[in-house]
């Protein structure tokens, strides 16, 4: 399990990374620059990280995995994606911190009353409810008054965060039948 742990904990760290650096960049077709970017797209997997560490290993591990890869984005995001020249930076970082460690503790909580529910009720409402939480606390954080239109990026980000949760779950289905849940 211990390798597992690190492995989840790394994986977390990269997708927050990953995400915190394609935030910065809108979707330049289509007219979609003004309500989506790409970070919208990678974000979703740390629900299904967050999901699968609780439903094999327990909330208590799967609050671990959260911690250690907020550390672990945190410190990524502030080594290769920060510039501290650049307020919006510094902004996008304190965002994703904060909206990170709110949500995705919120989704161990909410998964962990849910999980003995249908195999799909948990991780979807855990997903979606995170999902609404993160998407606001980290664009009103992060672009609120800059002249970013915020508000719309984030109504654009979240409808991706809600379909990818779905497609999600297909992953999600394949592993419950790998590995036994406690």
């Amino acid at each position: 399990m211990n390798r597992v742990f690190i492995t989840l904990s790394f994986l977390m760290g990269v997708v927050v990374l990953t995400s915190n650096y394609l935030v910065q960049f809108p979707i330049n077709y289509f007219g979609l620059n003004e309500i989506l970017t790409y970070g919208a797209f990678s974000y979703p997997i740390a629900f299904l990280i967050t999901d699968i560490s609780n439903r094999f290993y327990g909330k208590t591990y799967a609050k671990k995995i959260v911690y250690i890869g907020f550390a672990f984005g945190i410190c990524f995001t502030l080594l290769f994606s920060t510039n501290f020249a650049d307020l919006i930076s510094i902004r996008i970082a304190i965002g994703s911190g904060t909206a990170f460690i709110v949500a995705q503790l919120l989704d161990v909580k909410i998964f962990d009353q849910l999980r003995r529910k249908k195999w799909f009720v948990a991780p979807l409402t855990s997903s979606l409810i995170g999902s609404i939480v993160d998407t606001f606390l980290f664009f009103s954080i992060s672009f609120y008054a800059t002249g970013i239109p915020w508000f719309t990026l984030s109504l654009g980000d979240l409808a991706v965060k809600i379909f990818v949760a779905l497609v999600m779950l297909i992953p999600f289905r394949l592993m419950l039948g790998q590995v036994k849940a406690i």
